[in-house]
């Protein structure tokens, strides 16, 4: 009987090991600015989204002061006007996350008057999440050819794929012990 209560004890800690695991492997959450946040002092937004793989499932959270600061979600035209007034979305709270639920182009700018003009702006593309960090062309608004060479390199950073990859590792690994361990 001893031996039973203990595999049993055994089997629901690493369900809940398995179970947690599989709530952080969902989708990568970026920090946007990474440790500066969304301001508009000393970050190159268009650098910081070339440098990552955004999928939908992905999470992007915005920090920053709400009294000088918001995040504007907007149609590409306004994106490249700077126009906040017809917001998609706007946020206010000073830490935004933002859930990528479909695939294509993403823009967000500060609403404040003169901030997006001078580069507190974020265009991001969206891949679907069955692709992975495979690049492949994603259908979204009609582009100049001038604007399409300012969007992202496809490449997933060294740290979203390999920690991807382990949490995934980790998560297969505990579902083997589970089995091995059981039957």
């Amino acid at each position: 009987m001893a031996l039973n209560k203990s595999k049993s004890f055994f089997f629901t800690f690493l369900l809940i090991l398995v179970a947690l695991f599989g709530v952080t492997v969902g989708g990568t959450v970026h920090k946007v600015g990474d440790s500066k946040g969304w301001t508009m002092m000393d970050v190159d937004y268009k650098a910081w989204a070339s440098s990552r793989t955004f999928k939908v499932g992905d999470s992007l959270v915005f920090k920053y002061n709400n009294e000088y600061h918001d995040v504007t979600q907007v149609t590409p035209h306004d994106f490249e006007l700077c126009d906040p007034s017809k917001p998609l979305t706007r946020y206010q709270t000073g830490s935004d996350t933002v859930t990528l639920t479909k695939p294509g182009f993403h823009h967000f700018i500060c609403g404040v008057p003169g901030h997006c003009d001078i580069g507190q702006k974020i265009d991001i593309l969206v891949l679907p999440a069955s692709l992975g960090s495979v690049a492949a062309p994603v259908p979204g608004p009609v582009q100049s050819p001038s604007s399409l060479s300012a969007h992202h390199q496809m490449a997933p950073s060294p740290l979203q794929s390999g920690a991807t990859k382990s949490a995934s590792w980790i998560g297969f690994s505990l579902l083997a012990l589970i089995f091995a361990y059981c039957y």
